[in-house]
């Protein structure tokens, strides 16, 4: 299933697409990119990008190449133009992954629904 389709709170977790990959390995590289993901901030809300709900989708492929789906709060966010770049570093230093590409969409839009109960908690929305 992909992460876009579900329109209840997305686990991106769901999203990870891979195709013939060793389950152990998908499962570790899984939690070390969303690991590496949390590493990215939004320097305008005190939260990972990951808990904000921005990461839409993440393929492995079978080079172990990762191709990530994103978005950001805004379109018109003063980070635009760095964010994919930080999510390609940060991704791109977890053990086993080949490259990483990084595609920017709004659609759907970004709402707060996405967001975790963890992100809430720190912009203090619960």
């Amino acid at each position: 299933m992909s992460v876009s389709e579900n329109q209840e709170k997305p686990d991106v977790r769901e999203g990870i697409v891979h195709t013939t990959l060793a389950p152990e390995e998908v499962a570790r590289l899984s939690d070390d990119i969303i690991s590496a993901l949390k590493t990215v901030y939004d320097p305008e809300i005190p939260a990972d990008i990951f808990e904000l709900g921005l990461i839409y989708k993440v393929d492995i492929e079978d080079d172990r190449m990762v191709k990530i789906m994103m978005t950001l709060t805004a379109p018109g966010c003063p980070v635009a133009g760095e964010m994919p770049g930080w999510v390609e570093n940060a991704v791109g230093a977890v053990e086993g992954v080949s490259g990483v590409e990084v595609a920017m969409t709004f659609d759907p839009p970004w709402t707060p629904d996405r967001m975790s109960e963890e992100a809430q908690v720190a912009v203090g929305w619960y």
